[in-house]
């Protein structure tokens, strides 16, 4: 069968700059795109087109294969899997224990959960305004260790079939003119690129944490402290480690001889890099054009992969694992009225313990929330907790909210602030007891099935 007669295919001896084309399509968005290969439900499986960016895959990927003969090939840090598709590395805030008085750096996770709580519309406390902060109040569920965690629906990552739709049309177009050279080089990125999809996407994305806690643990209730946000977590010690000490991890079967295969995938990454550089300039311009169009749509669809919120899709993936738990967000005007409520909401249906240990545990979150430590700072804190500590279902009942015969003693500017801050842990106290009603239960009063 002789050649098509395409109208470019005329044109043999017009070649285009590998160099140009190689400089224009980096691997940065490929990079990226191969992160979601364990966000979606059958995305491992939508690899097979002739992916731009092959050389960077290849010495990205390439690292993740922890031998000596890898790492000659391959040099550089040893990042395991997670680190290396995003989903462990990033810092969360700090965690301080209510109960337990434990205070540490939170991870990836604890991250994530400061950034959902952020998503959300912040019902507002009345009252004096500085400069607002927004309290979150999260209820955890039972969380199972043992159910895997639930990717995205496949339906989302089907726009892959357009760049494999493209791969393999031009393909076919440069096999009717016959250029065997550009035929050759896409049919080599195909194939390249989605053996490494299917081989790096065979990893399985689970949670790693401490799920069973010794023995008569407390209840895990505690707060995430971030800049202009706090987030009150409430739930069985258990359930509440996945957020502050769990992380995403991706177990692969076989792990020593899976590491080898993707050491494998990014040297045959390096193929299609070589090709092009060797067999494109002997291409027709018509070969080389098709190899232009199914690279362009090719790094099209990464770059659709790469603009995606990735750490929103971590947080649903996250949020899903824990049982979609019920989060509600609230505006406070001040950080004093901030603290106040922060720690009413922290201690809601807590046990009693001894008068002393409930005093020394409140004034703990409140030092955490608010570290001033001046005379007068310490007179409001005694008062709140006073406060906290006789509650009763009275909102215009909060007697030691008030001045009484021993803050006479301060000097008149003193007593002025101290007011203002006990009318702010006023306002607090009156949206407590207004809302406490609609605050979800949390998995520390939730029995086990």
């Amino acid at each position: 069968m002789p050649p098509l007669g395409a109208p470019l295919a005329q044109y043999s001896k017009f070649n285009l700059n590998p160099a140009g084309v190689a400089g224009f399509f980096g691997g940065e968005e490929a990079v990226s795109a191969m992160a979601s290969v364990h966000l979606y439900k059958g995305r491992r499986w939508l690899g097979w087109y002739n992916a731009p960016g092959s050389g960077t895959m290849a010495k990205e990927f390439g690292r993740i294969a922890n031998s000596r003969f890898w790492d000659a090939l391959f040099p550089g840090p040893n990042d395991p899997p997670a680190v290396v598709f995003g989903l462990h590395g990033k810092k969360g805030p700090r965690y301080i224990a209510a109960l337990s008085r434990m205070s540490f750096q939170t991870g990836h996770l604890g991250y994530l959960t400061m950034e959902r709580s952020k998503e959300l519309n912040a019902m507002k406390i009345k009252g004096r305004e500085t400069l607002p902060i927004n309290v979150a109040y999260l209820a955890m569920k039972n969380v199972d260790d043992k159910v895997p965690v639930k990717l995205l629906p496949f339906k989302t990552a089907l726009w892959g079939l357009i760049p494999i739709t493209v791969s393999v049309v031009t393909c076919v177009m440069c096999s009717l003119v016959y250029d065997w050279f550009s035929f050759s080089v896409i049919l080599a990125g195909m194939i390249t690129s989605g053996l490494t999809s299917a081989v790096i996407g065979e990893g399985r994305l689970v949670i790693e944490s401490v799920m069973r806690p010794f023995a008569g643990a407390p209840p895990g209730h505690g707060i995430l402290i971030g800049e202009d946000e706090v987030v009150v977590i409430k739930g069985a010690e258990g359930d509440v480690n996945v957020i502050t000490k769990g992380r995403f991890d991706l177990v692969m079967a076989g792990a020593k001889m899976r590491y080898h295969a993707i050491g494998l995938c990014s040297l045959l990454l390096l193929v299609p890099v070589l090709l092009q550089l060797l067999l494109i300039p002997q291409g027709t311009f018509f070969g080389q054009l098709m190899f232009l169009v199914s690279l362009g749509v090719s790094w099209v669809y990464n770059f659709y992969l790469s603009s995606l919120e990735r750490e929103k899709l971590h947080t649903d993936i996250f949020f899903e694992a824990l049982g979609s738990p019920q989060m509600l967000r609230f505006q406070a005007g001040t950080r004093t009225t901030m603290a106040t409520f922060v720690c009413l909401l922290l201690f809601h249906g807590v046990e009693r313990s001894s008068p002393e240990k409930d005093r020394d545990l409140r004034i703990k979150i409140l030092d955490s929330c608010l570290p001033n430590d001046t005379v007068i700072w310490r007179r409001w804190k005694e008062k709140v907790v006073e406060q906290h500590l006789n509650i009763d279902d009275d909102a215009g009942n909060l007697p030691y909210l008030a001045e009484n015969g021993e803050d006479q003693v301060f000097l008149e500017s003193d007593r002025a602030l101290l007011r203002a801050l006990l009318n702010d842990a006023g306002t607090a106290f009156r949206e407590y007891l207004d809302c406490r009603g609609i605050l979800p239960d949390d998995s520390s009063h939730q029995k086990v099935e």
